[in-house]
């Protein structure tokens, strides 16, 4: 992959996220965070997760077309589905393997450089297979930044750090106006849109009137 803009996102969501991850210790690992029902560790264990299934599909090449692109990728990933609970709860019941948060957060920043370096291996335009989908290598990459972003809020939720750089925010703030359909504007600042728009907090009335009917079709994916 020339050094692109998604790989340029990816590298810097994933570099802000994992200096996060690496200041946790045991107790703070107990602590919610943004995501329902899942504390510190099972955040990183889902993060450790993203990273496989980023190594995986890297080295699962597909034909084409491609039937989802960076965007509409996040179509079918909304919460309150059965399918969205049962990964919640799967999750917490593996992340309580570990004992301690600390291995599990190493494993995960291992895992996760190697993705970077996988990462800088691809053609931008290859065609790569992942959950059933197939898309670019790009596309799939830019998808690995805005997850990060999210979940990088998730931990900030509770526990102090610095917050995603501008450019992640951006890329997350891009993804729901294209799920969206149109731009939403700068008077929505960033961190809000993001929560708002992932189910994370719930829209204001002066937010959903900013909307309109499109309100309804609240949180564009989480």
């Amino acid at each position: 992959m020339t050094d692109t803009k998604a790989l340029a996102l990816l590298r810097t969501a994933y570099t802000d996220l994992l200096a996060l991850t690496g200041s946790l210790d045991d107790e703070s690992g107990w602590r919610p965070t943004g995501c329902a029902g899942w504390t510190a560790r099972d955040l990183v264990f889902h993060l450790l997760g993203d990273a496989q299934r980023a190594l995986v599909a890297f080295g699962t090449p597909a034909e084409g077309p491609p039937d989802v692109d960076a965007v509409s990728y996040w179509g079918n990933w909304r919460p309150g589905t059965e399918e969205a609970a049962r990964n919640r709860r799967n999750t917490r019941i593996m992340a309580c393997v570990w004992s301690d948060i600390r291995p599990l957060a190493e494993l995960y920043r291992e895992t996760a450089c190697a993705v970077l370096v996988q990462a800088e291996r691809l053609d931008g335009d290859e065609l790569l297979g992942t959950q059933g989908h197939v898309i670019t290598a790009d596309d799939l990459v830019t998808t690995l930044a805005v997850e990060a972003a999210v979940h990088h809020l998730d931990l900030i939720a509770h526990h102090p750090g610095p917050g995603p750089a501008p450019s992640s925010l951006r890329a997350v703030r891009d993804t729901l106006d294209g799920l969206l359909g149109r731009t939403t504007g700068e008077e929505w600042e960033d961190v809000r849109y993001v929560l708002v728009g992932t189910g994370r907090a719930e829209p204001s009335a002066a937010e959903r009137a900013l909307l309109g009917r499109e309100s309804l079709r609240l949180p564009l994916f989480g």
